[in-house]
């Protein structure tokens, strides 16, 4: 029944209107009755008058109430469809490399509770540190800045394999600010949240070159910072090239070239492993990714550089 029609219910007929059902006799409230009505099983003291008043009253409550409730639904699409748009605007910067436009859409946006929102700022936070014109105070700041944007979209959904992803690598990077201890530490909460990343979603190809790059970072640790490792845990964290080669190649077998730094990476990894004609087809592949992003060129002189070297000892 539609809102009008049940607060026609209670609304006083109006002249000439059609009468509803007939009120059994002894029951129509006159004033030679003692003074009190009866209506289907309810008992009304007082003035009839005082009876309708009463219930036009609780009807217009009822009315407001549930206006409130149309609007409050009205406003929370308007908001979730809000967000959409913002989020459709935010990954179209990101594909084209507008790094720092990006960034300054999303700060509009820092207090928001929504989850994607918040993991792409602190992927955007990162992504203006990284650039080469950003100095060392703000890039510091920034890095800081990326984490605590990860934290709280990973408290707001702890089950967006994103939010997990994200929190890792900002995690990781401050690690490079607090010292040797503090990024040991946290290398188990990392290798954690890029486990748990995976685990909700296997198909992300980053997530899994994340764990690939863990992996080698352990199996290329110095010995000094080993010797370290070992003082402060009684097993501290550890790993393998084979390890690391692993997650890079299930990496591209989830998604071919999808980022120039892990065809970088099997390269090196096969290098560490002394298996140089397959080193050489990687890092040839990743000096011929095409350059979208400041990193990507980064990569290409790397991997030329690497080409080269080998190119001599051969």
């Amino acid at each position: 029944m539609s809102l009008a029609a049940r607060l026609w219910r209670f609304l006083p007929l109006r002249r000439g209107a059609a009468p509803g059902p007939r009120l059994p006799a002894g029951t129509s409230g006159s004033r030679g009755h003692c003074g009190r009505c009866r209506f289907r099983g309810f008992e009304v003291m007082g003035n009839p008058g005082t009876f309708k008043r009463g219930l036009l009253l609780s009807a217009l409550s009822y009315w407001g109430f549930e206006t409130y409730q149309v609007i409050s639904q009205a406003a929370v699409v308007h908001a979730a469809a809000k967000v959409e748009e913002i989020l459709e605007q935010a990954d179209y910067l990101y594909e084209s490399g507008e790094t720092e436009k990006l960034y300054q859409l999303l700060t509009q946006y820092k207090e928001s509770e929504d989850a994607e929102l918040l993991w792409r700022l602190a992927r955007a936070s990162r992504d203006v540190a990284q650039l080469s014109r950003t100095s060392e105070e703000e890039k510091k700041l920034l890095v800081y800045e990326a984490l605590e944007y990860a934290k709280r979209a990973l408290q707001k959904n702890k089950s967006h394999f994103a939010a997990h992803k994200w929190y890792a690598i900002c995690l990781s990077d401050v690690g490079d600010y607090e010292g040797i201890k503090a990024k040991i530490a946290n290398a188990y909460i990392i290798k954690e949240h890029f486990e748990k990343a995976i685990e909700l979603n296997p198909k992300d190809a980053t997530s899994i070159h994340l764990m690939g790059i863990w992996c080698y970072t352990f199996a290329e640790m110095p010995w000094y910072q080993r010797r370290i490792a070992e003082m402060l845990f009684a097993t501290p964290p550890s790993s393998t090239y084979e390890k690391a080669l692993g997650y890079f190649h299930r990496a591209e077998q989830v998604d071919p070239n999808f980022y120039s730094k892990n065809l970088l990476l099997l390269g090196k990894t096969y290098l560490k492993l002394h298996n140089k004609k397959l080193a050489a087809f990687w890092l040839m592949k990743a000096k011929d990714y095409p350059a979208h992003t400041e990193e990507d060129k980064q990569i290409q002189t790397e991997a030329a550089q690497l080409l080269t070297s080998f190119s001599e000892k051969n």
